[in-house]
């Protein structure tokens, strides 16, 4: 057997003993190796934020909205709305936050009062907030993972950043841009994420004004995912956040996290 084919097998009986299925390889380098050589020679086709696997619903009937609010980590990104986030703690609304690892960093004593709040579900927004390309394919100037060992660093190095802090590993990931090629999802599936798209599109990146925000999720139907940010306090997105949640109430919908339901 040759030395790659051994540590081929290596891998594989480390993956089986792990538990992979329900636990990730215990050290980034094995995880990397085994997800490459699974994938290796394939070719993604696809490309856009609703490729096959990606979940853009919540699966119910029930009148039920999930808000999700990314949190990019960007150089201009890595800011807080707080008024906006004082106004779903004080009126009890339930919401998803995807989080970048550099909005951690730059935001540490706030995460984790966030990660330690009931209301709020914290999923993954990548370590680096890249578009999830296994071949380097970029989107509105922002450049994608380079190949499958960098989609493996994307979502798995602030995995367990998360985890390391709050105590939960994440459920739920969302891509820098929300854009995949259909291997990436796959390779997000492994890593025990649900791929997060949205069917409501809330603020376009944080630039639409405050009536355009209300606008927008006045259009909200049963099992809606809001795709919305929290990381810009300039933005309109909390002024209209908080003139049309009141409105949404008196129309009967509720406010859910999106893995308080099954997801299409």
């Amino acid at each position: 057997m040759s030395r790659a084919s051994t540590a081929l097998l290596a891998i594989m009986i480390l993956v089986a003993s792990s538990g992979y299925a329900d636990s990730p390889p215990a050290t980034m380098e094995s995880l990397q190796q085994f997800i490459v050589a699974r994938y290796a020679g394939m070719t993604a086709v696809h490309w856009g934020e609703r490729v096959q696997g990606v979940r853009t619903r919540l699966d119910t009937d029930q009148k039920v909205i999930a808000l999700t609010f990314d949190a990019c980590g960007s150089a201009k990104g890595k800011g807080v709305d707080s008024r906006l986030m004082e106004f779903l703690i004080r009126e009890q609304i339930q919401a998803t936050l995807f989080i970048n690892g550099r909005w951690i960093d730059a935001n540490p004593e706030l995460f984790r009062q966030l990660a330690a709040n009931p209301l709020f579900e914290i999923a993954n927004h990548g370590m680096r907030h890249k578009p999830a390309s296994v071949a380097g394919r970029s989107i509105y100037g922002i450049d994608g993972t380079k190949d499958i060992g960098e989609v493996v660093e994307e979502i798995e190095l602030n995995a367990r950043k998360i985890e390391a802090i709050s105590g939960t590993r994440p459920k739920l990931y969302r891509s820098g841009t929300a854009y995949y090629d259909e291997i990436a999802v796959q390779i997000s599936q492994g890593l025990r994420h649900e791929v997060a798209g949205y069917s409501l599109l809330g603020d376009a990146g944080a630039t639409w004004s405050a009536a355009q925000v209300k606008a927008a999720l006045l259009k909200a139907v049963s099992g809606d995912i809001a795709l919305l940010h929290m990381n810009h306090p300039e933005a309109g997105t909390g002024e209209g956040i908080m003139a049309v949640v009141p409105e949404l109430k008196r129309r009967g919908f509720r406010f859910v996290r999106m893995s308080d339901f099954p997801l299409k």
